[in-house]
């Protein structure tokens, strides 16, 4: 299965927030943000017994992409927090791989994994439509990355949701033989 390649958080930077900002374009990132928690479950739906499966076995599941979009809005939800209520936070960074690797399971509760997606990005989005101007401009300093506002984070988070669903797409159609 050939993948979309997506640059190197850590090692190019700028390049991974230019192709997550490429995936939003020019959307509102709030609107693209509330369809995810309906098109997570409709992928789920449409998965049948293959949302477990690996298409390859570097490749991760349509579970463990749907982990790793809930394991990143629970950071995120932190992030946007003390980016908000700090001044200039540090912001660390996380192995994606470890994390869906270590904390998640083909045995986790597809319905807990969606409910608790769907409580963050509501309180996210919510957060996000009471903020403004100055508040959206202020910063923290990711590790990896350096500075980034809440609005940079807050469109890249939906051009991550684009890349991964569409990963977890096209790891069930190579299962199916689409």
């Amino acid at each position: 299965m050939q993948r979309p390649a997506s640059p190197d958080p850590i090692s190019d930077p700028k390049g991974y927030q230019n192709h997550l900002l490429g995936l939003l374009g020019d959307d509102d990132p709030a609107a693209v943000q509330a369809k995810t928690p309906a098109t997570l479950r409709q992928l789920a739906a449409e998965a049948g017994p293959h949302l477990s499966l690996r298409p390859e076995p570097k490749e991760w599941s349509a579970l463990e992409c749907m982990a790793h979009i809930t394991d990143a809005e629970i950071v995120m939800s932190g992030r946007y927090r003390w980016v908000l209520a700090h001044d200039e936070p540090p912001l660390i960074g996380y192995d994606q791989d470890l994390w869906v690797d270590r904390l998640h399971s083909d045995d986790d509760g597809l319905d807990a994994l969606l409910d608790l997606f769907d409580a963050l990005r509501l309180a996210n989005v919510t957060l996000w439509q009471r903020t403004r101007g100055e508040q959206r401009q202020r910063v923290g300093v990711h590790a990896e990355r350096g500075p980034e506002s809440y609005d940079l984070a807050f469109r890249m988070i939906a051009g991550h949701d684009r890349f991964h669903m569409a990963q977890a797409g096209r790891a069930l159609e190579a299962l199916r033989g689409e």
